[in-house]
């Protein structure tokens, strides 16, 4: 047990310097306004597939707190909650996959891309949303187009890089039951 805790908070701490540096220093400009097409949360949902819905999300909250102190303008909670929320939606995902045993084929690869799919809908089409209206009283219109854009390109970024992080790490692990011990 003790194992996994210190395996999990060596996973956070990581994931969380990887997807800071991803979120900060390779963002990408969008058309909508303070949105960016971000590659972090491939990283992000494959950190949380590996290594379950905690890490995830601590990785998606602590993340997400720096990348936005490290620009100045604040700490955006709302879409910090829903950088946790993802996390940990999509950490559910663990259980189903079989990445450490060295297998993710096209039945993982479905099952992992329509999870993160529909995390990313709750995290970006609800949560970002609502909470940007409840806290920061932001206009509907404005807040719900800004999570349709994160949401859609957040989608499509997971799909690649996740999905090449996934295929790369399950390709390197050996599968279960293929070694032999010699007699």
């Amino acid at each position: 047990m003790k194992n996994n805790a210190v395996r999990t908070a060596v996973a956070v701490g990581i994931g969380s310097a990887l997807f800071f540096v991803l979120g900060r220093y390779v963002a990408i400009p969008s058309p909508v306004p303070n949105t960016n097409i971000s590659i972090q949360y491939g990283l992000l949902a494959f950190m949380a597939a590996l290594f379950g819905p905690v890490a995830g999300a601590l990785i998606g909250l602590i993340g997400h707190t720096l990348i936005d102190f490290s620009y100045g303008w604040g700490i955006w909670w709302s879409w910090v909650i829903a950088s946790a929320c993802f996390g940990a939606l999509t950490g559910f995902t663990a259980k189903g996959l079989n990445l450490a045993d060295g297998v993710f084929e096209a039945k993982g690869i479905i099952m992992f891309n329509v999870f993160q799919a529909i995390s990313h809908a709750v995290a970006w089409l609800v949560i970002a949303p609502v909470l940007d209206i409840l806290i920061y009283a932001e206009p509907a219109n404005k807040v719900f187009a800004q999570g349709l854009f994160g949401g859609i390109s957040n989608i499509i970024t997971t799909a690649v890089v996740g999905t090449i992080l996934c295929v790369a790490y399950a390709s390197s692990r050996p599968k279960k039951g293929s070694l032999k011990m010699d007699q």
